[in-house]
């Protein structure tokens, strides 16, 4: 009565209340119950920040818990040793102006060109809506994680603030984020391109190299630009510089491929035995 303010209730049996309340959420689980809900939900989306300060979600708001969501993210810059993963929590499109739960770092990536190491991140909420981040390096199999004991403790009015505040700059940020998203695909583009002297090598002429490092410089010249339609422009105008060159270089690997086969069923056949009756002179 102290704690609750409330008389203790003396007609039922502890234990058979623990008993039907465990069944009954077993049978929700199971999807066997629907007339009853005693399941908790996420109250605001949780993720991490990526490139460009965006908040990427993983678990969407008013998910009923438990529940697990996995994704594959990579690295942002070559032969990058480590990864941070920034928890967030928010509605917002930027990891700035959502709250931040938690960092952590995973360590010991192999080298290797950006966009190459795959690192699993996982959230998991339990039943008591403790939550579990994971992020696992799936070349090497190491990982680390952090555990968070309060992601869905937030009182009504400030659920309910982070959502108005969503709503209220919602315009803004989609703008923001679009501007953010063409940025990071000029810059795709851009180291791309620059990588395409180095993987043909040989093959490529030095005319077509000259076109490639001309095409990128005209593009780094917009990387800092705020404006989305510039951006876009530019990564266009360098795909479609380089996209005849690279085209151009596939198909002479798939003629030399074709040709090294020809030379390798040539050398084949001749070296077969042929058959026929084997005459015993005398």
């Amino acid at each position: 009565k102290k704690l609750f303010g409330k008389d203790p209730m003396q007609g039922v049996n502890p234990d058979e209340v623990v008993a039907v309340g465990a069944a009954i959420q077993g049978g929700v689980l199971a999807g066997d119950v629907k007339d009853v809900l005693l399941l908790d939900v996420t109250p605001l989306s949780l993720g991490i920040e990526t490139m460009g300060g965006v908040s990427t979600k993983l678990i969407e708001r008013n998910t009923t818990v438990p529940t697990s969501k996995s994704e594959v993210f990579s690295t942002a810059a070559d032969n990058q040793p480590q990864v941070e993963i920034h928890v967030l929590q928010g509605e917002r499109e930027f990891a700035n102006d959502n709250k931040s739960l938690g960092r952590f770092v995973l360590d010991g990536i192999a080298p290797a060109p950006r966009g190459v190491p795959q690192i699993e991140v996982t959230f998991n909420i339990d039943a008591n809506g403790i939550l579990n981040v994971t992020a696992k390096d799936k070349g090497t199999g190491k990982e680390q994680s952090i555990t968070i004991q309060n992601s869905g403790n937030m009182s009504k009015e400030d659920i309910e603030k982070a959502q108005k505040e969503a709503e209220l700059h919602a315009d803004e940020d989609k703008k923001k984020r679009e501007t953010v998203d063409a940025k990071n695909q000029l810059e795709n583009a851009i180291y791309q391109a620059k990588k395409m002297p180095d993987e043909f090598k040989d093959k490529i002429s030095d005319d077509d190299k000259k076109a490639i490092d001309e095409a990128v410089k005209e593009a780094e010249k917009h990387k800092a630009a705020d404006d989305k339609d510039e951006l876009e422009a530019a990564a266009k105008a360098l795909q479609d510089a380089i996209m005849p060159i690279g085209a151009k270089m596939y198909q002479q690997a798939a003629d030399d491929k074709k040709a090294d086969e020809s030379q390798d069923d040539k050398k084949s056949n001749k070296d077969e035995p042929v058959e026929g009756e084997v005459v015993d002179e005398k």
